[in-house]
């Protein structure tokens, strides 16, 4: 599953998607855990001119508190062939759809007689932005997302070959119709599906899966090792 991503930051987004609005102010990231609930570049559906911040981990409206945010279920990925049927993501989905904007993200590898997985850094040529499609949910006063997830394509298969997964790549010519409330939940549904464009680059690099206590966010965490 789609658990560490990199991130582009508030120069790198103004240069490509000059249309935009920026409200994000970091820099680049290059490597972080979901698990860190971190907050990161969006576009949202009720706001599809601007990139915001919003935070990793959708918290759904019957969790009261912080506290009851950091004890609750994992749902940093919904599994998009369930995502109108699991009750955590069923109020949101239809309406609350959102952009992420990555450089890339960073799957394991199962290599057979080895205990521990390989990771492999997966990102588009020069490093493009590019967009995972989220949804989303309002928790006391700032959105929280989870990104959506489809089987694997070809060449993810080979890479992430365990659970055979890949977060959903939205794509320049589905972007607005993913982010409009309006689109029909049967086009929504027919656009949560395994990328089939540009063949993604990916090569080995330095565990970052199970990373505990170092620091990860660097440019060489993304070297080819």
């Amino acid at each position: 599953m789609c658990y560490h991503t990199a991130h582009p930051g508030k120069g790198e987004l103004k240069k490509q998607f000059q249309s935009k609005r920026v409200d994000y102010d970091q820099r680049e990231i290059f490597h972080v855990s979901g698990f860190a609930r971190p907050f990161l570049p969006v576009t949202l559906g009720v706001e599809p001119e601007a990139i915001v911040s919003a935070r990793w981990k959708l918290i759904p409206f019957w969790v009261k508190d912080e506290e009851g945010a950091a004890k609750y279920a994992n749902t940093l990925n919904a599994e998009g062939e369930s995502v109108f049927e699991k009750a955590s993501y069923k109020p949101y989905i239809g309406r609350n759809r959102g952009l992420l904007y990555v450089t890339g993200f960073y799957e394991p590898h199962r290599v057979a007689g080895q205990k521990q997985s390989e990771n492999y850094f997966i990102f588009l040529p020069e490093k493009e932005i590019f967009t995972l499609g989220v949804v989303w949910a309002e928790f006391n006063g700032y959105p929280t997302f989870s990104i959506l997830t489809t089987r694997a394509n070809p060449q993810l298969e080979l890479i992430h070959n365990e659970k055979k997964r890949m977060p959903l790549v939205v794509g320049p010519t589905n972007r607005a119709a993913w982010l409009s409330p309006e689109t029909d939940p049967a086009e929504v549904k027919a656009m949560i599906r395994p990328w089939d464009a540009a063949e993604f680059e990916a090569h080995r690099v330095s565990r970052v899966t199970a990373a505990r206590g170092e620091d990860t966010d660097k440019p060489e965490i993304q070297e080819k090792v």
